[in-house]
C-alpha cells in the first residue's frame, strides 16, 4: 500500500520532485543504439533511402497533384469575386484572375513576409516571360539548365503554397480557438458591494495555459483563482479548460476551501499528463467584510497591498497534479477598505530582457508600492507596460496574467 504523501519526509519529497522536473526533458524515446561494427556511411545511406522511400506511395502523389491543389485553389479563392470577369476576353480574364489570385495570397501575409512573397512572386513571373521570349535563342545544356531551375522553382512555389494553405488554415483554428478561450474568463470589470476586479491577460502564442476565474458562492461571497498551467500554446490551453471546468463542476457541488483544492488535485493526478502541473491561487471573499480564505497550491505569492506596504500570501501546498493524495493549509486574512489584492503569473516575474535578465519579484514588488496611487486598471496596465519595456525586443517567453482586487 503507497505510503500517505503528507508524511513523507523533506528528502522524499524532494526526491519526487526532481523525478517530476526531469520528466520535461523525456523525449522520445531512441532507437536501437549503432553498433562500432556498423559503418557510419552504410548508416547514412541507409537513411537517406528511408527518407525518401519510406511510406512513398502513387495515391500521395496523385492527391498532391489533385486533391490538395483543388483544396488550396479553394482556400486562397474563396474570398474573391470573379463574376465580373467572366464576360472579358482571355487576354483580360486571365492576367486579371492571377491578379486577384496574388492579392488574396498576400493579404493574408505579414506586411514583411508578404513583401519577400511579391518579390519573389513577381520576379520568378518575369523569368519565365524572359524565358519564353528568348528561348528560342538559346541551345544545348544553357537552355536545359534555365528550363530545370525555372521548373524546379516554380514546383517548389507551389508546394510551399500548399504548405501555406495547411499553416493559414491552422492559424485560422487557432484564432478561433482564442477567442473562445477568452470567452470563458471574466475579463469584464467586477464591482460589488464596495469590491472592484479587473484582470488581464497576455498570452505568449496565440492561446495560452494561464487561468483566472471569478465564481459567485452563496451569502455575498465570491471565489477568485488565478492558476498557470506548466507549458504554452494548444496542450495548455486544453489543459487549462479542464482546470476552469473541473473547479467551477467542485464547487457547484458544494466542494469548498482546502476541500476543494484537494479534491481537484486528486482528479488532476489522474487525468493529465504525468509531465504537466498547475499551479493555482484560490480564494473565497466576503464582499461585505472583507475576510477571505484562501489556499496557494505552488502559485505565486500574490501581494497584499497596505497603506504600510505589501504582504505576500505564500503557498500552502503542493502543486497540483503532482502528488495525489496532497493535503493543503487553508489561512485566513482580511482585505480593508483601502487595500489592494495583486495576483500574477510567473509570466510577469520571469520576464527577461534581451542580455537574459529577470524581471523579478522585487522589482514588481517595489513598482507596486511606488505606483500605489494609480486606480485599478491603470495599476494593471502600468505594470503589463513595464514588464513589456523592461523585454525590449525580447519576447515574452511566457503567459502574463494579472487580478488586481480592491476595497473602496
Amino acid at each position: 500500500m503507497p505510503r500517505d504523501p503528507n508524511h513523507w519526509s523533506s528528502d522524499e519529497l524532494r526526491q519526487r520532485f526532481e523525478e517530476f522536473a526531469a520528466r520535461f526533458g523525456e523525449k522520445a524515446r531512441p532507437g536501437p543504439a549503432v553498433t562500432p561494427s556498423t559503418p557510419p556511411s552504410d548508416d547514412y545511406w541507409k537513411s537517406l533511402q528511408d527518407l525518401f522511400t519510406r511510406d512513398v506511395t502513387a495515391r500521395e502523389f496523385r492527391d498532391l497533384v489533385g486533391r490538395d491543389s483543388e483544396d488550396t485553389w479553394r482556400f486562397f479563392t474563396r474570398e474573391i469575386d470573379f463574376s465580373g470577369l467572366e464576360q472579358k476576353p482571355w487576354f483580360i480574364r486571365y492576367p486579371a484572375t492571377a491578379w486577384k489570385i496574388f492579392l488574396a495570397m498576400a493579404f493574408r501575409l505579414s506586411p514583411a513576409r508578404r513583401v519577400i512573397f511579391a518579390t519573389s512572386g513577381l520576379l520568378l513571373f518575369a523569368a519565365w516571360v524572359k524565358f519564353i521570349v528568348t528561348h528560342a535563342e538559346m541551345s544545348g545544356w544553357g537552355l536545359l539548365a534555365i528550363q530545370s531551375s525555372l521548373v524546379a522553382a516554380t514546383l517548389l512555389f507551389a508546394l510551399l503554397m500548399v504548405e501555406l494553405r495547411d499553416k493559414l488554415a491552422l492559424k485560422g483554428d487557432l484564432e478561433i480557438a482564442r477567442q473562445i478561450q477568452f470567452g470563458l474568463l471574466p475579463f469584464a470589470p467586477f464591482s460589488r458591494h464596495g469590491t472592484s476586479i479587473h484582470s488581464a491577460m497576455r498570452p505568449a502564442n496565440t492561446v495560452g495555459g494561464d487561468y483566472f476565474d471569478i465564481i459567485d458562492l452563496a451569502d455575498g461571497r465570491i471565489a477568485l483563482a488565478i492558476g498557470d498551467v506548466a507549458g504554452k500554446g494548444i496542450p495548455a490551453a486544453l489543459l487549462m479548460a479542464l482546470l476552469q471546468g473541473s473547479l467551477r463542476t467542485l464547487i457547484t457541488a458544494g466542494f469548498r476551501g482546502a476541500e476543494l483544492v484537494r479534491t481537484l488535485n486528486d482528479h488532476l493526478c489522474a487525468n493529465i499528463p504525468r509531465n504537466r502541473l498547475v499551479t493555482l491561487f484560490y480564494a473565497e471573499l466576503d464582499l461585505t467584510t472583507g475576510a477571505f480564505h484562501y489556499v496557494n497550491a505552488g502559485h505565486n505569492a500574490p501581494f497584499l497591498l497596505r497603506p504600510g506596504g505589501a504582504i505576500r500570501l505564500g503557498t500552502t501546498g503542493v502543486a497540483l497534479g503532482v502528488l495525489g493524495g496532497s493535503a493543503f493549509e487553508e489561512r485566513g486574512e482580511t482585505l480593508a477598505p483601502g487595500e489592494r489584492l495583486f495576483l500574477f503569473t510567473d509570466g510577469i516575474t520571469e520576464a527577461f530582457d534581451p542580455e537574459d535578465r529577470e524581471y523579478g519579484e522585487p522589482r514588481l514588488e517595489s513598482f507596486l508600492l511606488s505606483h500605489h496611487h494609480l486606480v485599478s486598471p491603470g495599476l494593471i496596465d502600468a505594470v503589463r507596460e513595464d514588464v513589456l519595456a523592461f523585454c525590449g525586443p525580447a519576447r515574452p517567453r511566457d503567459d502574463m496574467t494579472l487580478m488586481l482586487v480592491e476595497r473602496a
